[in-house]
């Protein structure tokens, strides 16, 4: 009779795995992966270290805590996974646009893969944790952006603020910061978005907002905004579209997947803000729009 021998698992698959033995620093170490796998890790381990604002022992606890008994043979299970696969999203990302009359289908196609390599790269534990922090009606929301990525932060409180109260648009004018940050109390939550060509301001704020212990949740591209050190949750969000522009449709996504859930967590309560609040803008609750 042959003995069956079980492939190993996927080091994509045995980080999700261990996510809830993962401390705050690993988690971050997590994302930094994932937002270029395997391509991140495969480098030197204090250069990995750098990236992601974490000390080589740190790396070193890590990929024991996923079942390698080092950060080479870590780096040997990447290859072998980069050698299986038949295609990379680099080269995917590459491809020359097609003919005038398809533009359009083109670009959709580029921002479907991404938004589609962003619900790959997120895993589903830290999107829930962070549901749960932006959910809590005793933590205050503070949410800033950068000179472009302001307007995804606008987006996305313009429509929490229906679902809960206390949240806040901090302006870009540090000279407006203290009382924001006067009303910060512990554990309250500051969202970052920024994206390359990053906004120094923010770095400042985000440093400022942890000296008042409040929580720090930064959505940002692979490259990792400065902003992004001591992130209680660091998102890395795909942007690059492989053509003139980065794309912000994936940001956009995440933003509306994460409305989804905090609207229904209580629908009663959430029911009730939205009809006061279609009332106090003059409409009916019900009310057909024009």
């Amino acid at each position: 009779m042959t003995e069956t021998t079980l492939d190993p698992p996927r080091v994509r698959e045995a980080m999700e795995a261990s996510s809830d033995s993962l401390t705050p620093s690993e988690r971050q170490l997590r994302s930094v992966i994932l937002a270029d796998y395997p391509f991140a890790a495969l480098g030197p381990i204090q250069e990995l270290a750098d990236r992601a604002n974490v000390s080589a022992p740190s790396i070193s606890r890590f990929v024991s805590k996923l079942g390698y008994r080092g950060f080479q043979e870590f780096q040997q299970s990447l290859l072998s996974e980069l050698k299986d696969s038949q295609s990379s999203p680099i080269e995917l990302r590459r491809t020359p646009a097609g003919p005038a009359s398809h533009r359009l289908t083109d670009y959709v196609t580029r921002a479907m893969a991404l938004t589609r390599d962003l619900a790959v790269r997120m895993p589903p534990d830290q999107f829930d944790r962070i549901c749960t922090m932006l959910g809590d009606p005793k933590r205050r929301v503070f949410m800033l952006g950068g000179r472009m990525s302001d307007a995804i932060a606008e987006f996305f409180l313009r429509h929490l603020r229906q679902i809960r109260s206390d949240v806040f648009h901090v302006p870009p004018d540090p000279e407006a910061w203290p009382e924001y940050l006067l009303r910060m109390k512990p554990r309250d939550v500051v969202v970052l978005f920024d994206f390359r060509r990053y906004d120094a301001k923010l770095a400042e704020f985000a440093a400022a907002g942890r000296v008042r212990k409040a929580q720090t949740i930064i959505i940002t591209d692979p490259w990792i905004t400065p902003a992004a050190k001591g992130a209680t949750e660091l998102v890395t969000v795909p942007i690059d579209s492989g053509t003139l522009w980065d794309s912000y449709v994936p940001a956009f996504a995440l933003v509306e997947a994460l409305l989804v859930p905090l609207a229904e967590r209580d629908w009663d309560a959430t029911r009730t803000r939205i009809e006061a609040w279609d009332t106090l803008r003059g409409r009916t609750p019900g009310e057909a729009r024009p």
